[in-house]
């Protein structure tokens, strides 16, 4: 495994990191608990020494997960990225959508960001990880209704206590990342990246470049799409949020099946798998620090991870973006 540094910090973040979404199983159609933690702990063994989770996956499990997997590691040699500011326990801030627990159960999903629900959020979160501190703490979304200034002002009295080491944002633009850089000190920015989903390029980017933030990818492997196990006519499994999501119509799965099959022969010569290869492609783009890969099982982490064993080459990259540009998508 290779780390790289997060922004100008001391924190080393493994390339391949570990996302935990999946393995809380909500909105995926379910986890295997046992099956998780496998997961984790095999990365761990192979070097993805970064795990990224959040209260709301799973609504506690993801947390819970992770903190079981690491029971018993040397804490510093873990790197823990979770998450607050998605409630689905308080009926208030922003209104994000409807969703179903794990036990089919409705519940409505608020993106709220006030000072004592982070404080609350940080203790719970903490107590689910079997931890005392975290190594990087981020605003789930932003939250309208909850000025940028009291959010940052919480995370920066939790850096004070101890409980948060450094402070990060998701899906936050450009100007918002400037107007939260006036309360504390920002390291980085968890947004979504990948072949097909490259809109940050034009602004994020270049903001993050100039200023020294890392920008942490998520769904790198476009939420399995990239791996080329999703194939025309898929099904998904109930309470899979995947078959609601533009990648995954059947249109855009032949478009981007036809894309993969231009990238097999490369794979192939390099012994990588069509994931392997689009994780090592997203970590050589400009600006982007780590990416964050999700597995459900032993064995799709152990792909995952093993990723960093090989490399490629300029000319293997453009190659790559080339194929890339004749790909197009429906909206």
């Amino acid at each position: 495994m290779k780390y790289r540094k997060l922004a100008n910090t001391d924190l080393l973040l493994s390339e391949v990191t570990f996302g935990a979404w999946a393995a809380g199983g909500w909105m995926w159609g379910g986890t295997e608990r046992k099956d998780a933690i496998d997961a984790i702990r095999v990365s761990y063994s192979l070097g993805v020494t970064s795990i990224d989770t959040a209260p709301i996956y799973g609504q506690g499990t993801s947390e819970e997960i992770v903190g079981e997997a690491i029971k018993g590691l040397q804490r510093d040699r873990v790197q823990i990225l979770t998450k607050y500011g998605m409630r689905w326990d308080l009926k208030k801030g922003d209104f994000a959508f409807n969703s179903k627990k794990n036990s089919g159960e409705n519940i409505d999903i608020y993106k709220y960001a006030g000072k004592e629900s982070i404080i609350k959020e940080c203790e719970d979160s903490l107590k689910r990880l079997g931890t005392d501190y975290i190594d990087l703490y981020q605003i789930h979304w932003p939250d309208s209704t909850t000025p940028i200034e009291e959010s940052m002002e919480a995370v920066s009295r939790l850096i004070e206590q101890g409980k948060v080491r450094y402070a990060g944002v998701c899906n936050y633009d450009a100007a918002q990342m400037a107007e939260a850089e006036k309360y504390i000190t920002l390291v980085s920015d968890q947004v979504p990246y990948s072949m097909v989903n490259r809109g940050i390029e034009a602004e994020l980017i270049p903001h993050c470049l100039e200023n020294n933030k890392s920008i942490l990818a998520y769904s790198p492997l476009e939420r399995g799409l990239l791996t080329g196990k999703i194939r025309p006519g898929h099904l998904f499994a109930p309470g899979d949020h995947r078959k609601d999501v533009k990648f995954f119509k059947e249109e855009n799965l032949r478009r981007t099946d036809e894309f993969l099959d231009l990238l097999k022969p490369l794979a192939a010569e390099k012994h990588l798998t069509l994931g392997q290869l689009v994780i090592l492609w997203t970590l050589q783009q400009p600006g982007i620090t780590i990416t964050l890969v999700g597995a459900r099982n032993s064995e799709q982490a152990i792909e995952n991870a093993k990723a960093i064993d090989s490399s490629l080459s300029k000319e293997e990259i453009a190659t790559i973006t080339d194929y890339l540009e004749q790909l197009e998508l429906t909206v």
